[in-house]
């Protein structure tokens, strides 16, 4: 909780076993009719003007913003803690022809990393009513960037009539203050955007309402290892 004894949006509630995480994810996506829809329009927006090379989708859930980098050139390693969502995701990516361009892997993050170095990370609405030690997450994927490479992190800021969690009284963590978290090293990454804007958005059941994001964008120096 914060300062005022409110619950942030990135804290746990009282589920936190990582066999409840599991039921959980394996439960919603069991449940989904589509995959591979529309990118998240921050991560399309970020990603456009940077040269495709290897990215990282930590939460890959329907693989919206994998099919997205993949169509654009980049290889991509999706990742999520549903064996549904990345198995359905490659297989989307197979029938989509960028079967070459997607490599998915289920990991539980709070106890797993994907190997590798990347040019993108991207951490679209990385939240969970499970523990999860997401600072700590987030440093890893930052550690994980080539020198040069972007780390994407892109929260709630408000609650959505679609919200898993409906507690208004949340405190929403700004960029700042997830920025401060991650404890980098000023000399060695540099935070490019750190904003809130706001957007018209679609709900699962095509509920409207205009809602928050909290946009961090941060960029390791190049000649750092």
């Amino acid at each position: 909780m914060d300062a005022t004894g409110a619950r942030t949006a990135h804290e746990p509630s009282d589920r936190n076993g990582p066999d409840d995480a599991v039921r959980f994810w394996e439960r919603h996506y069991r449940s989904r009719r589509t995959w591979g829809g529309r990118a998240n329009p921050l991560l399309a927006e970020t990603a456009t003007p940077l040269r495709p090379g290897d990215a990282l989708d930590l939460g890959c859930g329907a693989g919206g913003d994998t099919l997205w980098l993949a169509r654009h050139g980049w290889h991509v390693t999706a990742v999520d803690i549903s064996a549904t969502a990345v198995d359905r995701v490659r297989a989307r990516a197979r029938e989509l022809g960028l079967g070459d361009r997607v490599v998915t892997e289920r990991h539980d993050l709070a106890t797993g990393f994907p190997a590798g170095r990347f040019d993108l990370v991207s951490a679209q609405y990385f939240h969970t009513p499970f523990a999860m030690l997401r600072s700590r997450i987030l440093r890893t994927a930052a550690w994980a960037l080539r020198p040069g490479g972007h780390l994407l992190i892109v929260d709630h800021g408000s609650t959505a009539p679609w919200s898993w969690n409906q507690d208004h009284d949340v405190h929403h963590l700004t960029p700042h203050e997830v920025a401060a978290d991650l404890e980098l090293d000023p000399a060695q990454w540099t935070v490019l955007r750190a904003d809130a804007p706001r957007r018209r958005a679609t709900g699962p059941a095509g509920q409207v309402a205009t809602v928050i994001d909290h946009v961090l964008l941060i960029r390791r120096a190049t000649g750092t290892e």
